[in-house]
């Protein structure tokens, strides 16, 4: 039975097959990185916000709460529109809390919702690019979002 060797791979300091070396081949068709990625802190905290959007019921709360232009809202006024009742809706709000998209404000029996000023938009940054030397990044242009 006759044995054949495999090939080795492709080495950073040998030629490729095609007579090139793989830096040379890499930089040819790979886009260098024209902004800082995220960084690990950054990426948890979007995680964890991204984590609350996700369910849709508390992208609806959250749609209902910033569609009143900064006014509150109370618990009782968001169950009926979403069906459910005021525990699960109190539940879903709570997690929205603590992601720091909305703030509350008990009085009485009642909770008041609204929105945390400067919430989405520090959204926004976390997905907005960043020069790949740690500058600030240009102002962008959002009027057609």
């Amino acid at each position: 039975m006759a044995t054949t060797s495999m090939p080795a791979p492709p080495s950073i300091d040998r030629p490729d097959s095609a007579g090139g070396d793989l830096v040379g081949a890499l930089a040819a068709c790979c886009t260098p990185l024209a902004a800082a990625p995220l960084s690990a802190h950054d990426a948890d905290q979007l995680a964890a916000v991204l984590k609350a959007i996700a369910v849709p019921t508390r992208l609806r709360l959250l749609s209902m709460i910033y569609a009143r232009g900064g006014d509150e809202a109370c618990v009782c006024e968001l169950t009926e529109p979403l069906g459910l009742t005021q525990p699960t809706i109190s539940h879903h709000l709570k997690v929205l809390v603590d992601a720091g998209l909305i703030s509350r404000e008990k009085r009485g029996v009642w909770a008041y919702y609204r929105p945390v000023p400067g919430a989405l938009t520090a959204l926004r940054t976390l997905f907005s690019p960043r020069p790949a030397d740690g500058g600030s990044a240009p102002p962008q242009d959002h009027s057609r979002d």
